[in-house]
């Protein structure tokens, strides 16, 4: 879903309430807290990449909350240890601390350098808690920076020293115009912050969009805008499409799910998360876990939503994959089928079962002739003529226009078997499209499968 869809809605529901709808909430999870196994396909890169991403938007977050805090300098040693921006300060050299391991390790695995690959999970484990920390520290000082308000606001003419380069990266410095916004907490700054973060997220400045929801979800617990800043993070993940941002943005919704199970999106963001899987997909002929995992993610939304508007387009794409699946099962076939007619298998049942599985799988591939042709010869060289009927009767029948059909019907004759006629209907049917020798070189060249989702 995009940026622009849920701001409509968003608007929309405000305008016909009068006031701002209060959705149920059940928890306010750590944001973009990806599970463990939410990110076991990722390569050792990507996972660090992830990790990364969570611990500038924290570092930003805390930077700008320190900012809004009007207490004393915490510089001094009298500082107490209560005081909110000590603690604040503290959890930000914490997020720098592992913020340097990580880059450690990053530098490790571009140099190819050696490395306990157990690491990973202990940074991943370690920022799951430190994140909850973070949020948890950033709700409990709400107060003080809503006491800050007043104090930024009677000083706010005062020119602040422009703070530089890396002073604007890392989020400090007094020209920086979201210092205020984000750092101190006033009635409806919400609403100010989504509209702000949603108008970043359209400019395509990710980073700073995500850090701004996320002071929305760990500053006001009760906003109604907390389901949508929380939809919109994985949203941005979304867009920016990066492999590590998918990686983020399947976490980040499937996380909302878990929290808003009822909400009238929720079979939006069940496709959503289909298609961040099918923006993974590759050749058929390679890995096809993520064509698995869109197929189970689509048919568990059209099982859960039977009647949503989102049906066709669903069918659609469910389509698509089960078309990458069935020609990575034709591909795996004809490899069996190729060695035991080399000579280098003792019989043909790989292929069977490799093309038996399309049969019942994927009734609507595109190369279905070809399977039911082949899955046919495999049952004559097991001398199994009544098997190898069904599928070449299946065939004539269902394919009359295929360049397999003769072939069939001469088998049907050479094993004794009656031959069916072709169903009329079938006889009109349009051979399936199928890519010429250009399109094919243009796949294999950039190594994906055409696909049909919404990248917006």
């Amino acid at each position: 879903m995009s940026i622009r869809k849920f701001v409509l809605v968003i608007m929309c529901a405000a305008v016909t309430c009068g006031a701002a709808v209060v959705l149920p909430v059940v928890h306010v999870s750590a944001q973009q807290n990806a599970s463990g196994g939410a990110q076991s396909g990722a390569t050792p890169i990507q996972r660090l990449e992830v990790m990364r991403s969570k611990l500038e938007t924290m570092r930003r977050t805390l930077n700008s909350a320190v900012a809004g805090i009007n207490a004393k300098d915490t510089a001094s040693k009298d500082a107490p240890a209560d005081d909110p921006r000590a603690r604040l300060r503290g959890l930000e050299k914490e997020v720098g601390s592992v913020l340097s391991e990580v880059s450690d390790l990053r530098a490790k695995q571009e140099r190819a350098d050696r490395y306990d690959v157990s690491l990973l999970d202990k940074l991943e484990t370690s920022i799951t808690d430190l994140n909850e920390r973070v949020e948890a520290g950033l709700r409990a000082t709400a107060g003080e920076r809503r006491g800050g308000d007043a104090a930024a606001t009677t000083t706010g003419g005062e020119k602040k020293k422009k703070p530089g380069f890396f002073g604007r990266i890392l989020g400090r410095g007094g020209d920086d115009k979201y210092n205020e916004l984000m750092g101190t907490v006033a009635e409806g700054r919400d609403r100010t912050l989504f509209e702000e973060a949603t108008t970043e997220a359209r400019k395509d400045r990710y980073e700073t969009a995500r850090t701004l929801y996320n002071v929305i979800i760990t500053t006001y617990p009760d906003s109604a805008y907390l389901p949508a800043a929380k939809l919109a993070i994985a949203d941005t993940f979304y867009l920016e499409g990066t492999s590590s941002a998918l990686i983020q943005s399947a976490a980040a919704y499937q996380d909302w799910l878990t929290f808003f199970p009822t909400h009238p999106l929720s079979d939006d963001v069940m496709m959503k998360i289909a298609e961040v899987e099918m923006r993974k997909m590759g050749l058929p002929d390679r890995d096809v876990q993520p064509a698995r995992k869109a197929e189970q993610r689509l048919k568990a939304m059209l099982q859960q939503f039977p009647d949503t508007s989102l049906r066709p387009d669903a069918e659609i794409r469910l389509r698509e994959v089960q078309e990458s699946l069935g020609m990575h099962n034709l591909f795996v076939g004809n490899q069996y089928f190729d060695r035991y007619f080399q000579g280098k298998a003792p019989n043909p049942k790989g292929a069977q079962s490799r093309y038996r599985e399309v049969v019942e799988k994927y009734p609507n591939f595109s190369y279905m002739d070809q399977v039911l042709y082949r899955l046919g010869v495999t049952y004559v060289q097991e001398e199994e003529p009544d098997e190898a009927a069904k599928y070449f009767q299946q065939l004539v029948r269902n394919h009359p226009n295929s360049e397999f059909a003769e072939k069939a019907r001469e088998q049907l004759e050479a094993i004794g078997a009656a031959v069916p006629e072709a169903d009329p209907q079938k006889m009109k049917d349009v051979p399936p499209e199928r890519p010429g020798i250009r399109e094919q070189f243009f796949r294999e060249l950039l190594g994906t499968t055409p696909v049909t989702v919404d990248k917006s």
